[in-house]
């Protein structure tokens, strides 16, 4: 079974990457990231405070989430709604990582992924793969990059999907985020000590791949 975990914070293209080794080794994708961002979607709809960990726990117990793929792509349905259209703006990455602290959460969405891994052969890309969800993977990485660098693309990411974007807000957006992802008290943001680590902020994606696929040619 090939489980290949990429970790690293919001924008250093770390899901670009995934799905691109994925598809090079004919093998699934998993956007863990979007599970949370798809449970933070349906938390700001509902009009759940986010913050108050009793309330998120009463109302994931009230939602069905599954993970669908369609057409080789994967689909996040929540109530079994495709969220996957609604998840990429900036309130929703707020959402998504302030949700994603509380254990209830993360154990119930990790419990998730790794079922999927036991199935399949799958590249997994999130925060705490090499770490938590997946600790025993053969092959581990961590993709960062320059904040700015990152603001800047999911900045740009934004504008070209139609949505009004600001790069100031978005930068302290992702600081943010930074914080909140490698403070939480459970399997926060962390390089594993044996995960190789790919800095992108200069680098294109077909440099990112072949760096990961040389690590394959290696065995």
């Amino acid at each position: 079974m090939i489980n290949i975990a990429i970790d690293g914070p919001s924008g250093a293209g770390k899901s670009t990457l995934a799905k691109s080794i994925a598809k090079t080794l004919h093998i699934h994708y998993l956007d863990t990231g979007a599970m949370y961002r798809g449970v933070g979607y349906a938390a700001l709809q509902a009009d759940v405070d986010i913050l108050n960990a009793v309330k998120v726990e009463e109302f994931l117990n009230k939602i069905e989430i599954e993970t669908i793929y369609k057409d080789d792509e994967q689909q996040v349905l929540v109530n079994g709604k495709n969220v996957m259209p609604y998840i990429r703006t900036p309130e929703v990455s707020k959402a998504a990582s302030d949700i994603s602290a509380h254990p209830c959460v993360r154990l119930k969405l990790v419990a998730m992924q790794r079922e999927v891994a036991s199935k399949y052969d799958v590249v997994l890309d999130g925060r705490d793969i090499g770490t938590f969800v997946l600790p025993d993977a053969k092959y581990k990485f961590f993709v960062t990059a320059d904040v700015e660098e990152r603001a800047r693309r999911r900045h740009t990411e934004l504008i070209q999907g139609g949505i009004e974007s600001d790069y100031k807000r978005v930068l302290d957006d992702m600081r943010i985020r930074d914080k909140n992802d490698s403070s939480r008290s459970l399997a926060p943001l962390k390089m594993a000590d044996d995960a190789v680590l790919i800095d992108t902020t200069s680098l294109d994606i077909d440099a990112a791949v072949a760096l990961v696929l040389s690590k394959f040619r290696q065995e």
